[in-house]
Formats: structure tokens, sequence, C-alpha cells
């Protein structure tokens, strides 16, 4: 894959997760099959396949040794061999938000960056910096756990078993739990920006808040990474620059002088940046091959 490389073909599935290992691995193989069924019948050649998937990824055995209840019976799955032996295909297999990162390297908001952070703020908060259009897994591939900085000692529970981590005030579901003990309970949180900007006083301050939880998380990771640009992406960031700018504005006056050169923009790519960047992760690691 080159930079100038377009996708032939884009399909969308249902994991059907709630089935379990087994049924996962089964419709995973079976696309496999399928695509280089099509490949085929197009004359077309395919080298590689890259996936991204939740969960907690070893770069060096293709595993995944924890994953969350929304993928059941997936921790501990080896899904690189699985799928390399029903495939007969190299495959590489990373984080999601990994691959997020690098398809916006690639083709998206990063493009012409050489150091940055990407941080999507959905459901969790993933991350991923990325150092010349490679990602930092660290030692094992863990890295970019950025959602688990603890920024409220004691604070709201965490999913990860701790307290006080960014994800429990700065995600979607931190947004929600701050809209419930603010009394806003049952709002979605489009309804919650809605009401803000129309001047509703009880949710602008609410926005506030979480603005300020949002920004608490990111001075640390520029006081830690120094990066050029920090993109955002994730369901939040639908509401632009009326989300992003008081997040610049909190940067700008509480960063100290020599770290505000940082930007803060939006992702572009949406939900395709994952697919792209482990297309771009499979093509990478036939270079290094």
């Amino acid at each position: 894959m080159t930079k100038e490389a377009q996708a032939v073909r884009t399909d969308v599935f249902p994991t059907e997760a709630s089935a379990g290992r087994e049924a996962l691995l089964g419709k995973l193989s079976d696309l496999l099959s399928h695509y280089r069924e099509l490949a085929r019948r197009n004359g077309w050649s395919i080298t590689a396949a890259g996936v991204g998937t939740a969960g907690f990824v070893d770069i060096h055995e293709g595993s995944v040794p924890f994953a969350s209840d929304n993928l059941p019976g997936w921790s501990g799955v080896r899904l690189r061999d699985e799928l390399e032996e029903a495939s007969g295909l190299p495959v590489v297999v990373s984080n999601d938000a990994h691959a997020l990162a690098v398809g916006e390297a690639w083709a998206g908001a990063g493009r012409g960056l050489t150091d940055f952070l990407c941080i999507t703020l959905g459901t969790g908060i993933g991350g991923c910096r990325i150092v010349n259009g490679r990602p930092d897994y660290g030692h094992s591939g863990y890295a970019g756990g950025f959602g688990h900085q603890i920024i409220v000692y004691g604070g709201n529970p965490c999913t990860c078993g701790g307290s006080g981590c960014w994800e429990s005030y700065a995600s979607v579901t931190g947004l929600l739990r701050l809209a419930e003990e603010a009394g806003l309970s049952g709002a979605s949180p489009e309804r919650l920006f809605a009401d803000a900007r129309s001047g509703r006083a009880d949710a602008a301050a609410l926005i506030r808040v979480y603005i300020g939880y949002v920004a608490a998380g990111l001075f640390n990771l520029v006081y830690a990474y120094n990066p050029q640009a920090i993109i955002i992406g994730g369901a939040v960031t639908a509401q632009g620059d009326y989300l992003l700018d008081p997040i610049r504005r909190e940067l700008n006056d509480k960063l100290m002088p020599v770290y505000r050169a940082v930007q803060i923009i939006p992702a572009e790519l949406g939900s395709s940046a994952g697919w792209m960047g482990a297309a771009q992760l499979a093509f990478q690691s036939g270079l290094d091959r």
C-alpha cells in the first residue's frame, strides 16, 4: 500500500460478539475466505491481512491477553495464529485505538505530522502515540492506556477496577455520570450539548465541568510527551469547535508557555480510521520482513 492507494471495496458486518469466541473467530475466518474469493474473481492479489481489535494486544504474539466483557471469551485468544491458520495469509493484529491512530496518520488528520497523540472519547477513552507514522507500542504493546491515568485520587470507580481514572470523567460514560449527579439524568450527550448551546444554564455548567475534565487529562499527556498535536476523535467530537475551542483555551491558559504550541485538532476519518490503519500496519509489516 502506498500513500496513493485506494480502497477497492468496503463492507460492514455485525460482529455478533455476544455469541462468543469461536463464533467470532469463525466469522473472521469466513470473511477472509470471502475476500480471497472476491480477489480471485477480480484479479486482485491479497498479500496480508490487518486486524484492529478491542482489548490489550501483545504485539509480539498477536494475541489478546485481556479483553472486556464486551467481547465475551476474547481474553487469551491467539488471534494472529488462528487467522493465519485459517487463511494462509500473514496477519497483523493491533489494538483498535492503535489502528485508528495509524489510519489518521496515513490518510487523515495526522498527514504531515511526525509526532502526535490520538485520543478517542467514546464509551471509554483509547489512545496511541504516533512517531514517524508508526505507533509507540511500549514494551509489550499496551502503551496508550491514557484513559486510566488517575486525575482524581480516590474518585469515581472505573471499569478497570481502579478509581479516579480519566475515563471515569472524560468519556461519554463519564459525561452521563456527571449529568446524573447534576440531576440531568436521562439526557443523551447530544441533548446535553444542544441544551448547553441553547443557553440552558444547568446544561452549560455541566459541559464546562466536563470540558475541564477532558483538559485535565490532556495537560498530563502534553507534559509527558510534548507532542506536535493531539488528534481527538470519538462520538462527542461531532460537537466540533464548540467542544474543541474551550479545550484549546484551557490548554493555552494553563500550560507552561513552552508547551502551548500543541495543536488540538479533530479526527477526520470517522469509522474508517480503524480498518485503514489495520491495512497500513499490514503493509508496513511486509516492508519490515
